[in-house]
């Protein structure tokens, strides 16, 4: 089992080493093209370099640590179309960059992702906001391809989520519309309020599922448990590949530091419960989480890695 974390490498006084950079669209709007093109470029570079010392650090932790969610700003401001136009000049200069983050990751078995935002919905019923979202997730798809992944059925992992009112036939007709490698690369999540992860298994046949499972306690007010049938699905789901769940938990304070929380007994409204954790603090959860035995866990708290390392830890002790 690997445990994974989202976007940010933290050290021991919760300082970024390696931070990703980024940029405003109004600031970058102001700027002539010669100047906005140096600051992209600048910004891009910065941010592949980071990656790759990122990747060298993941390199000297466990092989189960080795799991990562890369942040979207890789590229800052690809999909606005004023920069796109000045990225599709320098872009090349960067694939080396690229392939040399992607070989340091495949040398090490660095299991890699990417999470699109919420706006990025594939279901919605409004044409426009399924054509950015498609360009959105082509994006991700080009990061990814340029680091050598998609070539293979979930060599990387795109993961987005089902919501939006034109639903699975909304998402199916989107779906079909993607390039072969972000076909290959995409996954879906269920989510907190709008799409259950019975919607979800509906794509099942089209891409893997994530099972996310504080959504679903948050949603149903019910912790899934391995032995689900609905587990089954989302394994065969991945066609042979190890699947991922989502792993997250309310925050401290709303909810007890041991036991399963009963959403009745808190009389917090689901809005609140919905919001990320620093810690996993509540043993009980983490006891529930690890007995996914066959997923690997994507962290999702605000601390990051340092959170993921006592969920190592705490595994390790049991």
């Amino acid at each position: 089992m690997k445990l994974g974390f989202a976007c940010k490498f933290l050290n021991a006084e919760q300082k970024q080493l390696f931070p990703f950079k980024a940029t405003t669209r109004t600031r970058f709007l102001s700027l002539d093209n010669e100047t906005g093109a140096t600051l992209l470029y600048e910004l891009a570079r910065a941010n592949l370099t980071n990656l790759r010392l990122i990747f060298q650090a993941l390199a000297l932790e466990p092989a189960d640590l080795r799991m990562m969610r890369i942040g979207s700003d890789l590229l800052p401001l690809y999909t606005v179309p004023e920069a796109t136009r000045l990225y599709n000049e320098f872009l090349p200069d960067l694939y080396p960059l690229f392939a040399d983050c992607g070989d340091v990751a495949r040398a090490n078995d660095i299991r890699l992702s990417f999470h699109p935002g919420q706006y990025s919905v594939l279901a919605s019923d409004n044409p426009d906001v399924v054509e950015r979202a498609i360009e959105d997730v082509e994006y991700h798809a080009l990061c990814a391809r340029l680091m050598g992944y998609g070539k293979t059925f979930q060599d990387f992992k795109i993961n987005i989520h089902m919501n939006g009112k034109a639903g699975f036939a909304g998402f199916t007709r989107a779906f079909n519309k993607l390039s072969p490698e972000a076909r290959r690369m995409l996954t879906v999540e269920n989510d907190e309020i709008s799409c259950s992860l019975d919607d979800v298994l509906q794509a099942q046949a089209l891409c893997p599922v994530v099972v996310d499972i504080h959504h679903h306690w948050v949603k149903e007010n019910a912790f899934i448990r391995p032995d689900d049938p609905r587990i089954a699905q989302v394994i065969d789901s991945w066609r042979g590949v190890r699947p991922v769940l989502h792993y997250s938990i309310s925050q401290e304070g709303l909810i007890p530091a041991q036991g399963f929380p009963e959403q009745a007994a808190l009389g917090v409204p689901k809005t609140k419960l919905r919001a990320h954790s620093d810690y996993y603090f509540n043993p009980t959860l983490n006891d529930w989480a690890l007995s996914f035995t066959d997923f690997d866990i994507m962290c999702e708290v605000k601390m990051k890695n340092l959170a993921r390392d006592r969920l190592y830890a705490y595994a390790k002790s049991r």
